[in-house]
């Protein structure tokens, strides 16, 4: 059901027909201006920085070294998971604060954000992902969820009785609570909602330097100098390139994935309320959707494969698909849900993975008017919380206890890149 939960009957669902009032952003040329906190990078979480530091009447400019929107990062296209299911009662936890932060946007915009679909992680006998974790850190806080077998999965879904994949020893954890928030539309929500409380956002800014020292952060981009309290850097990919100077380096890779459409003309079993958001938790991992979206991609059902893609440089890597992954995922959507789809078409986006797949939200030890945030490849469902959270940072307020995991200086994050912490 749609916008099952909200107390709002004033909310218009939010996606590319309703995306409201455009965000126009500033032209500079050699301009020095002044702010209480500045943010670099406005993709998902940098957008939602800006919001709350706004709503919250500080002053507040936004950076973004592209163009509002863009493609080459990881807060464009039409959707991501939402969900409580997490592998520790911190995640799960920190989870309730993502449903609230986005249900406070939807309440301040009057603008759907997140569509219920409910949601099941698919665990297969031996599983690469143990099902215990979940299980019990969703005991452990409370989460009402259920444990299927496969039978029970296919009776309540059909279109998993179609495949062969829901069969035998298969579980599934099912969450009512799991659903859809639209990426791009969203990002573009934020930044919208963000210049009518008063921030100013520039793109097409490349941020050259960051120098805490004096007091305060001057901030050099490309025609424009901005002195400040602080800065947030959710930079996502760049983000090393513009800690280095500062001494600071995150462990982390970026790798360039993608997602498929399929269309099908049979689809009346994988609508929402009849289809659900879901993850096959095993090693490679793959999700998939109802059908959502505008209505040039709602008759394709949406899927990828989580971190199979190469290591890439941002600013070098291709747009171009990997057709192995994509005959690899294809092939694994006719065996889950049946032979009826045509050939699809692909996207490419930004994975930047921190070595253990956790976040980082924090200040920088040596210069605490520098705030990092990173979403680590699964933060975008959580964007809004890190908005919240990193505009209080930014505002001197001290972290609390649930963000102890996320530190920049934790020992996890000097070591390589292991590929088993990030499957959750």
């Amino acid at each position: 059901m749609l916008g099952a939960g909200l107390d709002s009957p004033a909310l218009v669902v939010l996606d590319e027909r309703h995306p409201g009032p455009s965000v126009r952003p500033v032209s500079t040329t050699g301009e020095t201006v002044t702010a209480d906190v500045v943010v670099v990078g406005l993709g998902g979480l940098g957008s939602a920085s800006a919001y709350w530091l706004a709503r919250a009447g500080v002053s507040v400019v936004g950076l973004e070294q592209f163009e509002l929107g863009h493609v080459r990062g990881a807060s464009h296209d039409h959707s991501r998971i939402i969900r409580r299911s997490y592998h520790t009662p911190t995640y799960v936890e920190l989870t309730a604060g993502a449903y609230d932060a986005w249900t406070e946007v939807e309440r301040d915009s009057g603008q759907q954000v997140i569509t219920r679909t409910g949601g099941i992680d698919l665990f297969p006998a031996d599983a690469a992902i143990d099902p215990t974790t979940y299980r019990e850190s969703l005991d452990a806080v409370g989460v009402p969820h259920e444990w299927l077998d496969a039978g029970e999965v296919r009776r309540r879904w059909p279109a998993f009785d179609r495949g062969t994949m829901v069969a035998g020893d298969v579980h599934a954890l099912f969450s009512a609570e799991t659903g859809i928030v639209p990426a791009g539309p969203g990002t573009a929500l934020l930044q919208r909602m963000a210049v009518e409380h008063g921030a100013r956002l520039i793109d097409r800014s490349p941020v050259r330097s960051i120098d805490p020292s004096g007091g305060e952060v001057v901030i050099v981009a490309d025609g424009l100098t901005v002195r400040a309290g602080a800065v947030i850097v959710c930079a996502d990919a760049w983000t090393n390139r513009l800690l280095a100077p500062l001494g600071h380096r995150v462990s982390m890779a970026v790798t360039r994935e993608q997602v498929s459409y399929f269309p099908t003309a049979d689809r009346d079993d994988l609508a929402v309320g009849r289809f659900p958001v879901w993850i096959w938790m095993d090693d490679p991992s793959f999700y998939g959707f109802p059908l959502f979206g505008p209505p040039d991609v709602v008759e394709r059902l949406k899927g990828s494969e989580d971190c199979g893609g190469p290591e890439v440089d941002p600013d070098t890597r291709t747009f171009e698909p990997d057709l192995a992954m994509e005959q690899r995922l294809g092939r694994f959507m006719a065996d889950l849900l049946g032979d009826r789809f045509g050939v699809p078409s692909t996207t490419t986006c930004l994975y930047t993975l921190t070595a253990d797949r956790d976040f980082v939200v924090d200040r920088l030890p040596d210069h605490p008017h520098v705030c990092v945030g990173l979403g680590a490849a699964h933060g975008f469902k959580f964007a809004s919380w890190f908005g919240r959270t990193l505009a209080e940072l930014a505002r001197g307020t001290t972290p609390g206890p649930e963000l102890a995991d996320f530190a920049i200086d934790r020992p996890a994050l000097t070591a390589p890149p292991d590929r088993r912490a990030w499957l959750v």
